[in-house]
């Protein structure tokens, strides 16, 4: 009998050292969607998942689904050298993906943008003619990631890229905005009324995605039963957070550590706030 995806997939994990939240970032696939496949058998477990769901996950390890699957043999060699070639070949896969999804950028700078990728550097320039000194801009990625500060929103398993912020890490930091690199930041937006009146409903949020763990009192970008969230999270003794929204009509609830994912941490709202 082959091996089943989940335990194909456990022992992949194993190798690279990688838990459910740090394949959640490198592959973009939603780590309760990963935890699904991991356990097929629990109550919301995925024990066929669909092409779509394992694909970004095959290639990252540098294998086909049919081997992720568990149809066909895995190749000694190529799994051993995942751990060193899968992070840079997923990141340059991720942006020939989001390339081809952005459709208004010109040819030109689509392909020094690839390039940019391939050679393994950090930060693009780019030249556009329109009044003024560029000087130390970058472009960061706005994402269509809907984190609801209310009830909760389910995870997009493939967000769509919107259009991509412009902006100065010099003028950032000016800002009181910290962080280590500029493309560390994430732009995604914030829904719903509970996180007011520091977050407006649909305020666009830029966010550190390299912050998984709690580091203090806060707003993060997190997952909790299956739902993603912007909150304030608090910790409560060793094994809870307490969830607080800032809207004064909204109550705190308390979460367990263990059933929260933390996925961001949330620097900036564009309405000109740090946090």
């Amino acid at each position: 009998m082959h091996k089943t995806i989940d335990k194909i997939l456990a022992e992949l994990m194993a190798r690279e050292g990688l838990n459910q939240a740090r394949l959640s970032a490198l592959t973009k696939v939603g780590q309760p969607t990963i935890s699904r496949i991991l356990k097929p058998n629990g109550p919301k477990g995925i024990k066929n998942p669909t092409d779509t769901q394992v694909r970004p996950i095959a290639d990252h390890f540098r294998i086909s689904t049919d081997q992720l699957r568990g149809y066909a043999p895995l190749d000694a060699a190529a799994t051993q050298d995942s751990a060193a070639q899968a992070e840079p070949a997923s990141a340059i896969a991720m942006v020939k993906d989001m390339l081809a999804r952005a459709s208004k950028l010109p040819e030109g700078l689509k392909q020094r943008i690839l390039a940019t990728a391939e050679h393994g550097d950090n930060v693009i320039t780019v030249d556009f003619s329109r009044p003024g000194q560029v000087g130390d801009e970058v472009w960061i990625a706005h994402y269509d990631v809907r984190a609801a500060m209310g009830g909760g929103q389910i995870p997009h398993e493939y967000p769509e890229m919107l259009q991509d912020i412009r902006v100065s890490p010099q003028h950032l930091r000016e800002m009181g905005v910290r962080f280590r690199e500029h493309f560390h930041l994430k732009m995604i937006t914030g829904w719903g009324q509970s996180m007011a009146p520091t977050i407006k409903d649909r305020d666009p949020l830029l966010v550190d995605v390299t912050i998984r763990e709690f580091t203090g009192d806060g707003i993060y970008l997190f997952s909790h039963d299956e739902m993603l969230y912007v909150k304030r999270l608090q910790k409560k003794g060793k094994d809870r957070f307490k969830m607080i929204s800032d809207n004064e009509h909204h109550d705190p609830e308390e979460i367990r550590v263990d059933d929260t994912h933390i996925l961001a941490r949330v620097l900036y709202v564009w309405n000109g706030q740090p946090v």
